[in-house]
């Protein structure tokens, strides 16, 4: 909204909505009021602000969920929280543990969204980066708890496994050889004979002693979760593991008190304690290692959110105080050793220093700063003393800004993501009647007796089924890759974004600021027409001086360090892609490229030969017109960036075409080209029509990714399919661009590139391993290879392998931290 009529518009827009008493919009603070019918579809406000052509600002809030297990955990915490009215989506993350809510603001609170998830069965509490270190604690007693019942499960499996494996040799007399092992067996099952004697019955009733607290306390978390899923109508893993132990748990007990059931139906009463206790024991084995592989996903949010200071040192007239970071307030005076890390973003106002940036903005050179120089809170002061003045603090700080950016990061899905919501919405009720449909078939039409192997294998398959890897599979990926991008100063604005990324095959380059250095320095001045060289510099300086173009400030900055006199303009117009207009001393001044001289129809007579020379040598001339007269031109150089010619072979090597597209003449922008080894060059492109050229590459079937500064690029980078912005890591460049640049070294494009190539296949690795998996293993765990002389799969190797998919899954996603740029930054 920009006016009065803006706000007319939309109100008119929501009072039409049906159900709305009343609409009051303020054009200050850029919000509507809305009174409502109870029952009213809030998204029809949101919608009818849209058709009014204007945008509603969703909020966003970050849960932590506690209590997922899985996929199907996923998919209904998301329903519940897309149910609540004013939400807008909700995205979970298992990996993370973490549910992203966009919202419209006003219409619901935290509380609303916490009662959703509450009345889903799982736990909720609002994500603050204040909270990592307790979460941190939190995971760190979970693991204790996990690892603890584990040793418990594990102890009792073998015992029961043991002492089951002896009572079958006393009564079938297993072992016939006369090797050291059988002799062992023997010796160990001579004194479990003498105790129990022939009648099982004493032997089984200690079984069920030992795995009953297995059962119930060790595999307590499987009962509470199973119990929410059912509450709710719905199934998840946790049901999978219940109902499948219970199963060889509640037969077993049966075996041992009624055994004359089991002798009338022709079926011997073995019992089964040790497979119950051993599956719990493999799957908590399996759930430690998930979750702490799944704990060192996040390892790189958490290394930033350490480089936070606790606390600051404050000048007060001359005094320093030691106070919480939290107390700082923009505008103090903060005093910073060598050594210490930078409290919050800042400009050093006293002092001279190295600072080391490599954690935020992946350089690996330190800063030199100096008064006037900007400094990033979280970066390491290495020599002299600062004094730095606060511009930003808490939230508004560049490292708040990363992190909270990684965190969405972390927390979108890939659209990839989409097939394994739908697959995990139906996956646990499809297992469920499998198990069911293998007890039937294997009961009616398998050998007699066919009780015993009906069950057994409906528990394996009930428990080799997987859907923890496929709820894994893409959100540990994107966690890994995401986290180890912003380590390297790469920070990608969610997976969307990084899916896009991997399937580039061609790369356009902005000249000035990504390419050179951006900080182009006056070369020669040429004046004409009776002008001498500093009275053309002055006027030219004078014009530019409210223009915050590279080329305006190096003008600029010769005509101070001249100690010339450079007025305020009078007016001042700037035109994109073409140059500026003032008013200087009374005399319209015009100052751009040879494409303003060709629009007020004065050419560069007398300037030839100069001119010639310059652009041959890659300099740009910048013309000045006096009163509809030519005044001569500013002639400037701008040096190639360090690694940009890397970088262009890492683009080549990666199989990416590169083309330079930039608004200066074709003399210049060609000697840069041909110095970098670029051979395809759009020159004198305005801004708007870089975009033209991107959706021209596109036409052609071409994805194409866009580097620039993300201010002259703007309309280019949002054309293509990836925008990345370099070099604007304090900008609003990191809230809009699809990947940005923290430093501006353009080597980690490639590496950006070369990341989201390794994260995707990763994530096909994770599915593919998921879904064949789950394929085969359940097929198999059904018996499906019984019939053809094929083995059938116990359930404790069930119980192995479904650990061991998870724990892969994650595993193959860790990877990721080892990613190498292809080419050092």
């Amino acid at each position: 909204m920009t006016c009065a009529s803006c706000v007319a518009r939309v109100e008119r827009a929501l009072r039409r909505v049906e159900g709305v008493r009343s609409a009051s919009v303020n054009l200050a603070t850029e919000q509507a009021t809305v009174e409502v019918e109870p029952g009213l579809d809030l998204l029809r406000l949101k919608a009818a602000v849209e058709e009014a052509g204007y945008e509603v600002a969703p909020a966003q809030v970050t849960l932590r969920v506690t209590g997922m297990t899985c996929a199907s955990c996923v998919a209904r915490v998301e329903r519940a929280l897309r149910r609540v009215p004013g939400v807008l989506e909700a995205r979970v993350n298992l990996a993370a543990e973490t549910a992203t809510v966009d919202y419209l603001p006003g219409t619901v609170s935290v509380a609303d969204l916490k009662a959703a998830v509450e009345a889903a069965g799982y736990g909720a509490e609002e994500l603050r980066q204040a909270e990592e270190a307790a979460l941190e604690r939190e995971h760190a007693a979970e693991l204790r708890d996990l690892f603890r019942r584990f040793v418990f499960a594990a102890a009792v499996a073998a015992l029961t496994f043991v002492l089951t494996m002896l009572a079958a040799y006393t009564r079938h007399h297993l072992v016939t050889g006369i090797g050291p092992v059988d002799r062992l067996i023997e010796a160990l099952a001579h004194p479990v004979a003498l105790a129990f004697g022939p009648n099982p019955f004493l032997l089984n009733l200690l079984l069920l002693v030992l795995a009953t607290p297995v059962q119930f306390w060790a595999g307590w978390r499987f009962y509470r979760g199973a119990w929410g899923a059912l509450r709710h109508r719905t199934a998840d893993m946790n049901t999978l593991i219940a109902v499948g132990t219970s199963a060889a748990y509640l037969y077993s007990a049966l075996a041992t008190f009624f055994p004359g059931w089991f002798v009338a139906g022709g079926v011997v009463p073995d019992v089964y304690f040790d497979t119950s206790a051993t599956i719990i024991a493999l799957i908590l084995l399996g759930r430690y290692l998930e979750l702490r592989a799944r704990v060192q996903t996040s390892a790189a949010i958490r290394k930033l959110v350490g480089l936070q200071p606790r606390t600051a040192r404050r000048l007060i007239n001359g005094l320093e105080e030691e106070v919480p970071v939290e107390a700082v307030r923009v505008g103090d005076l903060l005093l910073v050793r060598p050594g210490e890390r930078i409290p919050v973003d800042g400009v050093v106002v006293d002092g001279a220093s190295a600072v080391d940036e490599s954690m935020v903005t992946g350089e690996s050179m330190p800063a030199e700063k100096v008064p006037g120089s900007r400094v990033i809170g979280g970066t390491v002061n290495l020599a002299g003393a600062l004094v730095v003045r606060a511009t930003a603090v808490g939230e508004g700080t560049v490292l708040a800004r990363i992190i909270r950016l990684v965190r969405e990061a972390q927390g979108s899905k890939a659209p990839i993501q989409r097939l394994v919501d739908q697959v995990a919405a139906v996956f646990v009720p499809a297992v469920i009647g499998v198990a069911g449909l293998t007890f039937v078939v294997w009961l009616v039409f398998g050998p007699q007796p066919a009780l015993t192997p009906a069950m057994l294998r409906a528990v394996a398959v009930l428990i080799i089924a997987c859907p923890c890897a496929l709820g894994l599979a893409t959100p540990t990926a994107i966690m890994v890759g995401t986290g180890r991008g912003a380590e390297l100063g790469i920070l990608i604005r969610n997976a969307e974004a990084l899916e896009r990324a991997h399937r580039l095959d061609t790369i356009i380059l902005d000249k000035t600021g990504t390419l050179t250095a951006g900080r182009p320095e006056v070369v020669a001045v040429y004046p004409v027409n009776g002008l001498n060289a500093a009275e053309l510099l002055r006027i030219a300086a004078a014009a530019e001086r409210r223009s915050e173009h590279p080329l305006a400030r190096a003008i600029l900055r010769r005509a101070e360090a001249e100690g010339l006199a450079v007025p305020e303009p009078a007016e001042f117009r700037y035109r994109p892609g073409w140059g500026v207009e003032a008013v200087v001393d009374g005399r319209r001044v015009l100052v751009g490229s040879d494409r303003l001289l060709a629009e007020v129809g004065v050419d560069v007579d007398g300037l030839g030969p100069s001119l010639e020379m310059a652009r041959s040598r890659g300099q740009t001339a910048v013309f000045v017109v006096v009163d509809g007269r030519l005044g001569g031109a500013v002639v400037l150089a701008d040096t190639v960036k360090p690694g940009a010619r890397d970088a262009v072979g890492a683009f080549r090597r990666l199989g990416l075409d590169v083309i330079m597209v930039t608004g200066d003449n074709q003399q210049t922008a060609r000697a840069v080209a041909a110095e970098l080894g670029i051979e395809r060059v759009f020159a004198e492109v305005l801004p708007e029509d870089k975009a033209r050229v991107v959706r021209q590459l596109q036409a052609e079937g071409r994805r194409v990714g866009v580097v620039g500064d993300g201010i002259n690029d703007a309309p280019a980078l949002a054309a293509a399919d990836v925008g990345i912005a370099v070099g604007t890591g304090t900008d609003v460049a990191m809230e809009t661009a699809d990947i940005t640049l923290v430093g501006g070294d353009l080597r980690l494009v490639a590496a950006a590139i070369a990341l989201s190539r390794a994260t995707v296949r990763t994530i096909r690795q994770n599915l593919f391993w998921a879904f064949i998996y789950n394929v085969v293993l359940i097929p198999v765990a059904a018996g499906a290879l019984v019939p053809f002389g094929g083995p059938a799969l116990n359930p404790m190797l069930a119980a192995l392998a479904m650990a061991f998919s998870s724990v892969s899954v994650v595993s193959n996603s860790l990877r990721l931290r080892r990613f190498r740029p292809p080419v050092a930054a």
